[in-house]
């Protein structure tokens, strides 16, 4: 039984084959003040019947929010085949794909993955290992001073999520990376200094975000053109959910695609991480950290999967290797490939026009009542920033005495609120009526 601990048995082997008598002697190296030399707290025994009651009891202390907060975490509906489909042997006991004659089932996932990343972001190659959307875009800066060879300079916009900024700033100071903020202006990449940032010709990439950290769709028209002219990668950190309606990263123009795809049906549990996605060109594949996964045939003609490309240099030559991210994540892309799977087209459009409803349908009554005022007169998705008359804290400590989570303060008189699919109408009147109240 691979649970039970070992026994008296096991344990003298074990101190013989390393040459001491006790456990006492194998751990007498530990300062005695260091040791736990008292019995351990620990409740009486349980039967099930009073476990199973205990923790009903316990779990009767929570209470359930209604959640208008994002900021990068979405509460979007989450289908209940995903579940049972993860924990199926074929992909639960897979093996590391490493042995691809007895890793089918990891290997097919990972490729459907890599195939609806590519179609949402329009890209030619993605892999599946990236921990999740902050060192994915950080993965991306590195690629950038990659391909560049020579430059060391990544220019991020001030519209980028801040959480995400402060990861790739981290990533670049011990990797020799310059950041270069280009700031916003009404909400939005300021792209006219962008263009003199880029006028020194010592910039490896450009880092935008869409929608961006306000919510805001940006409009990157030339972008890309004026990223090129100079050598310089064009990288978007993109909201794959949202991609199912907005212009894709390739259609943009971009050289990488990358994000979080936790709004691909992730639960938002406490926060994170959950998975990063990072895709490009095929003219950069060679820099892409990780595994790509490809399809073939074996000797008897029937389909099959294989490693196709994996850096080496990760699991062997370290102090040589683009990156040494190498968790693959791959339970949490099995989870968002089940998602796309069964959502299909239709179904991630009717998530992406019932949420971008919800929060117009919002906004407009937040402003009707006065108390309110949109933060930026700018087109925005399911995400929007308001000014509030009141104190921002006070109107989300309101809320929330009624069991709302009313979204995420960005100023002191400012509020971040998100509107996904899952709120009602009846749950945005409630809000407004509540906020309304707030003197």
């Amino acid at each position: 039984m691979k649970y039970f601990p070992h026994t008296q048995q096991d344990i003298q082997q074990m101190l013989a084959a390393v040459g001491l008598k006790s456990m006492d002697e194998l751990f007498g190296e530990i300062p005695q003040q260091l040791l736990f030399n008292r019995e351990f707290n620990l409740p009486e025994a349980m039967s099930e019947a009073e476990i199973r009651n205990f923790f009903e009891l316990l779990g009767q202390k929570n209470y359930p929010l209604t959640c208008f907060a994002g900021a990068g975490v979405e509460d979007h509906y989450i289908p209940s085949v995903i579940a049972p489909i993860v924990s199926r042997g074929e992909f639960l006991t897979a093996y590391t794909p490493y042995q691809p004659e007895i890793s089918q089932g990891t290997l097919q996932y990972i490729f459907e993955y890599q195939s609806m990343i590519c179609e949402l972001t329009g890209m030619d190659v993605t892999n599946a290992s990236m921990y999740d959307g902050t060192t994915a875009t950080a993965e991306a800066m590195m690629m950038c001073v990659a391909i560049a060879k020579k430059r060391n300079k990544v220019i991020v916009s001030a519209t980028l999520d801040p959480k995400v900024r402060r990861v790739v700033e981290t990533y670049a100071k011990y990797q020799g990376v310059v950041i270069d903020i280009v700031n916003e202006k009404d909400g939005v990449t300021d792209l006219d200094e962008l263009r003199e940032k880029l006028a020194g010709d010592d910039v490896a990439g450009v880092i935008l975000a869409q929608p961006n950290f306000y919510g805001i769709v940006e409009d990157y028209t030339g972008v890309a053109e004026m990223c090129h002219e100079k050598k310089s990668m064009f990288v978007l950190n993109a909201k794959p959910s949202a991609l199912a309606l907005l212009r894709t990263p390739a259609e943009w123009g971009a050289d990488i695609a990358c994000g979080d795809a936790q709004s691909l049906g992730i639960p938002m549990c406490y926060g994170g991480p959950y998975v990063g996605y990072l895709a490009c060109t095929n003219t950069h594949v060679r820099k892409l950290p990780g595994r790509i996964v490809g399809a073939t045939t074996d000797v008897d003609g029937k389909r099959a999967f294989v490693l196709t490309l994996q850096a080496r240099e990760q699991h062997i030559r370290r102090e040589k290797a683009n990156s040494n991210i190498c968790s693959n994540q791959s339970l949490m892309a099995l989870w968002v490939t089940i998602y796309m799977s069964v959502m299909g087209e239709k179904g991630l459009k009717e998530v992406c026009r019932n949420s971008y409803a919800g929060a117009h349908y919002l906004a407009e009554k937040l402003v009707a009542t006065g108390k309110f005022s949109m933060a930026f007169d700018q087109p925005f998705f399911n995400e929007f920033a308001v000014k509030c008359t009141a104190p921002a804290q006070k109107v989300l400590e309101t809320l929330l005495s009624h069991n709302i989570l009313g979204g995420v303060r960005i100023d002191d008189d400012m509020l971040l609120i998100c509107v996904t699919e899952q709120r009602t109408k009846e749950e945005m009147d409630k809000f407004v009526e509540i906020v309304d109240n707030i003197k």
